[in-house]
């Protein structure tokens, strides 16, 4: 294979969306929020179980988390587990107007 075979695609910032994914946003706050909760917790060198004692939830929740197998979580969920760790948490929330309008005026 050659360069010239390849072609450079520029991403959106969003592996699941440019992946087709119908949950693109959802799936990436998860990831974005579980990898903060991974980092809080090498950082203070927590394992499962020292993190679970220090927040009440479940060490499996954290072993989960530490595995990417995010299905069983909600947003909120993940929220308030990296409250409970990190009290620094702050999210903001963006509405994209654009692809409102969008969709609008192809339905």
């Amino acid at each position: 294979m050659t360069e010239s075979d390849l072609e450079l695609v520029e991403g959106s910032g969003n592996v699941f969306r440019d992946l087709g994914d119908p949950d693109a946003d959802l799936k990436q706050a998860k990831a974005i929020l579980a990898a903060r909760i991974v980092a809080v917790l090498d950082e203070r060198g927590l394992s499962v179980r020292k993190a679970a004692a220090l927040t009440r939830f479940a060490a499996a929740d954290f072993s989960r988390i530490r595995n990417a197998d995010l299905g069983r979580f909600t947003l909120d969920r993940l929220m308030k587990m990296l409250a409970a760790l990190d009290d620094r948490l702050r999210v903001t929330l963006r509405v994209d107007t654009a692809r409102e309008d969008e969709a609008a005026m192809a339905g």
